[in-house]
């Protein structure tokens, strides 16, 4: 099966990163804020300084944890339907955005901080949406205390769809063994979490080649509980990674491979997903901007090293509002830098609802980026390429000079050979514009309206919610 893709880096050119990523971890290596990860790297071969809480990881460390990590696994739902197996073969798996820090209101127009409610109306309108395989946990409710913020971001998110839920947020060790616990009440037990693991864990490296206490000891936890582990670091060119390109994606694969050897020394064959959301930063103001020229080039490059090393990846997103209220306000120049982005090749990618540089977030924007990514999703699908696809007989049948379109072979495969666009919406896709949005809040309201959450026994409701308030109270001190 035929795939469009982008290539951006030679062999050579792929050699030398891998060279001087191995380079780095064994000359530099990476500081990680932890004596207890410390001392089992250390005890796996890695070179530790204490009073620097430097690793130092010789390539056979590296390579021996490259080998370990599994090729493929699937990431699993409540409703086996939904369970999502990577390396996909043809059009990645896409989620909404996730982790903003506050909510368009859909009634009132309004920013306002979020709350366990917004979760659980994220969670319904993507349950329903076809177009949404995967959920991530979408905002900061402002509603529940801090420490317990993850531990609501995922029973929620649970309790409310049937897709595999993706976490972006951890606090610590204990906070990960909790939604640990939260996961085995629906999936039956610890056992079976590992064999079906309901959701993965976005623990982020913080550039340059750092890992902080609480993100890597959760980390552990999670891979020796079979949670798969995304680490999707976010170097900015400039600012946290060197200014090229090139250095760029080598602070990536630096610490993507260090966080593949903390997941494979913690348990061998822990399931992990190469991730990275790199981006230059604007050197006028010192910004993000959006939709920047250099993304598809790093993310076309991040996707060639994650496939050398056989790995799924995570890299890329999607979105059509970098401003402050919901609609369609970024430019064409921006809008192709999103698009070709997506032809790097990555197997899973998030950003739907997204605004303000991923700050804020709207119900009604997850279902225009939705209508959006759908109209270009089928430029990344496989395509048959066979004697049969290529179709010499109908050639010889039609011949020289005819026409193909009272032919059968074009009745029998028009329909998976060619898209075919929603024309009453095209006007979703105007750039700089906001006409789509009132249509859009109609179409959210009236899914939120019909969609019902998926039924949860009340024995498994009763223990999440006290197994939270156990949490908090042992947090808070009470």
């Amino acid at each position: 099966m035929a795939r469009a893709t982008m290539r951006f880096l030679s062999s050579d050119e792929e050699d030398t990163l891998h060279g001087q990523s191995l380079r780095s971890l064994e000359e530099l290596g990476v500081l990680v804020r932890s004596r207890p990860v410390l001392d089992m790297l250390e005890g796996a071969g890695a070179e530790v300084d204490y009073d620097k809480m430097i690793a130092r990881m010789p390539e056979t460390m590296v390579m021996d944890a490259v080998r370990k990590a599994p090729r493929e696994f699937t990431l699993c739902a409540r409703d086996s339907r939904h369970d999502l197996k990577v390396p996909v073969a043809g059009i990645p798996f896409m989620a909404n955005t996730g982790l903003a820090s506050y909510m368009m209101d859909m009634d009132t127009g309004e920013r306002r901080n979020a709350t366990v409610a917004d979760v659980t109306a994220f969670a319904r309108l993507c349950d329903a949406m076809d177009l949404v395989d995967f959920f991530w946990t979408p905002v900061v409710p402002m509603d529940v205390p801090d420490m317990s913020h993850a531990a609501h971001l995922l029973w929620t998110s649970l309790l409310n769809t049937t897709k595999h839920v993706q976490q972006v947020e951890v606090m610590s060790a204990e906070d990960a063994k909790v939604q640990i616990g939260l996961a085995e009440l629906f999936a039956g037990g610890a056992e079976e979490l590992g064999n079906r693991p309901l959701f993965s864990v976005v623990c982020s490296p913080i550039s340059p080649m750092s890992f902080e206490k609480g993100s890597v000891e959760a980390q552990v936890e999670f891979s020796r509980a079979g949670v798969p582990i995304v680490s999707m670091n976010m170097p900015i060119s400039g600012f946290t990674s060197p200014v090229t390109i090139a250095g760029t994606m080598n602070v990536v694969n630096v610490e993507n491979l260090a966080s593949l050897v903390i997941s494979q020394c913690a348990a061998e064959g822990a399931p992990f997903v190469y991730s990275s959301a790199a981006a230059p930063a604007d050197m006028r103001t010192g910004s993000l901007p959006s939709g920047p020229a250099e993304m598809p080039a790093i993310a076309a490059g991040l996707s060639q090293l994650a496939g050398r090393y056989g790995l799924p990846c995570m890299i890329g997103g999607w979105g059509m509002c970098d401003g402050v209220k919901p609609g369609a306000d970024m430019t064409l120049s921006e809008v192709s830098s999103y698009a070709a982005e997506m032809f790097s090749a990555t197997d899973l990618a998030s950003g739907l609802g997204s605004m303000d540089g991923a700050k804020g977030a709207a119900l009604e924007q997850i279902v225009i980026d939705a209508y959006t990514w759908g109209n270009f999703r089928s430029s990344l699908r496989e395509t048959k390429v066979d004697e049969r696809s290529v179709a010499l007989d109908a050639l010889k049948a039609v011949g020289h000079a005819g026409t193909f379109i009272s032919h059968p072979q074009t009745l029998r495969d028009f329909r998976e050979s060619i898209s075919v666009r929603d024309e009453s919406k095209r006007s979703w896709e105007a750039t700089l514009s906001y006409g789509m949005v009132e249509e859009a809040r109609a179409l959210a309201k009236k899914i939120l309206d019909e969609h019902a959450a998926p039924e949860t026994e009340m024995a498994i409701v009763e223990r999440g919610e006290s197994v939270i308030r156990e949490y908090e109270r042992s947090t808070m001190g009470t």
